[in-house]
């Protein structure tokens, strides 16, 4: 059966004599197995059909940026009368392209934007940093990198009053000592990097002074064990979102799971006859084994059954509207975010994390050690050196046999 049948024709077939007919139809079919619908699949032929007969027959070489692609929306509006029909175009032309590796990415956004680029493959390759991790860096070092430019400062002649007067003039007043705190050290990090490569005095990142913080200096955010139990009732409807959101909730309250490890979890991660989760710690870097405890294995269970939808993505948790990705790790804040709203709840965070200092402190309450808290909690720790030997198994069902408030 072919996927992209609308009205008893598939894309390929039924445009087969048209240019890039078979680009097309690989891209609908891709639409299709993200769990694109009939009618927005018909949408989408017309639009590319339009789009491809006017492609010239170097598209596939030369690429294709945003400015040609505007000068066929215009086109589009023009004989439409309409400007949607132009918005329409590049919103469905611009994913055909870059499916087909034929979008033409505009220019660095400013002049470091490449060395920025390569320090990140580098954080990611060779020190392994969580893809969190690299989202929140390239942000604020990128911030930094557009106020160098703004600012006509050149990388290679920067100093260490170049340095303080970004943080006086960008800092002051608006941001917490938490937040300078992280700043300063992305600024380190990439300014260690780039004194290594010539790109800046190789001194420049020891001239950062970063506010210290200590551990234990601000008071714990996690919201009552009661609130989490409200949400998790809020949660127990019969509506696919709700169905969705209270595993997640649930994953995150009992495993004390962090947002990029909810969204990371696999199917081939459940072991359903051993009643076993295998979760993969982002600190860590390894697997952890845990005892899959009833009230998670039912959440997930009907899930899987009755909302999920059909696809090739290993990724339990998938967008509840096509195209049927899996969920970003922002999406878990949303979640959370979402209930603790509804139902009032005052808290100082209110995403995922908020949950997972909710599922320390229930442990903590009931008696736990701190060693064992940081085991269930997947704290990163260099004494261990295999999976076997940092997860007991025994004292982990011992954590998860706990009465967690009547979540079991």
């Amino acid at each position: 059966m072919d996927l992209t049948t609308d009205a008893g024709h598939s894309a390929g077939h039924y445009h087969d004599d048209t240019p890039f007919a078979e680009e097309r139809d690989r891209y609908l079919r891709h639409c299709a197995e993200c769990g694109a619908t009939p009618a927005s699949l018909t949408i989408k032929r017309n639009e590319l059909l339009w789009i491809a007969t006017r492609l010239g027959p170097d598209a596939a070489s030369e690429g294709i940026d945003i400015e040609a692609l505007r000068r066929i929306a215009i086109e589009r509006q023009q004989a439409h009368g309409a400007v949607t029909a132009a918005r329409r175009v590049v919103d469905i032309g611009r994913p055909w392209l870059r499916f087909l590796g034929w979008w033409r990415e505009p220019s660095a956004g400013f002049e470091y934007q490449n060395q920025l680029d390569d320090y990140v493959r580098w954080m990611r390759d060779e020190r392994g940093f969580t893809p969190s991790t690299l989202e929140q860096w390239t942000r604020v070092i990128g911030r930094f990198l557009r106020w160098c430019d703004e600012t006509n400062r050149h990388l290679g002649n920067l100093q260490a009053g170049d340095i303080d007067a970004y943080f006086v003039t960008q800092a002051t007043g608006r941001w917490s000592r938490v937040s300078v705190a992280n700043t300063a050290s992305a600024l380190r990090g990439f300014l260690r990097y780039a004194g290594k490569r010539g790109m800046c005095a190789d001194s420049l990142a020891g001239s950062i002074c970063r506010p210290r913080l200590y551990r234990q200096e601000s008071l714990p955010y996690a919201p009552d064990w009661s609130d989490v139990q409200r949400m998790l009732a809020d949660a127990e409807t019969d509506k696919p979102r709700d169905i969705r959101d209270r595993a997640i909730l649930l994953l995150l309250a009992v495993y004390g799971m962090r947002s990029g490890e909810v969204v990371a979890l696999r199917l081939d991660q459940i072991d359903w006859s051993g009643r076993t989760l295998r979760l993969f710690r982002l600190k860590r870097r390894q697997l952890q084994i845990y005892p899959l405890v009833s009230s998670v294995a039912e959440a997930l269970a009907r899930y899987i059954d009755t909302v999920r939808p059909p696809s090739s993505c290993p990724e339990i948790f998938l967008c509840m509207q096509a195209p049927r990705r899996p969920l970003k790790a922002g999406s878990i804040y949303d979640v959370a975010n979402r209930r603790f709203v509804a139902l009032g709840i005052e808290a100082a965070h209110r995403g995922g994390h908020a949950l997972r200092h909710a599922c320390a402190s229930r442990l903590l309450a009931e008696g736990l050690s701190i060693k064992e808290i940081g085991d269930h909690l997947g704290h990163s720790s260099a004494a261990t050196t295999s999976i076997y030997a940092k997860v007991n198994i025994k004292a982990l069902r011992e954590v998860a046999a706990f009465d967690l408030g009547e979540l079991q």
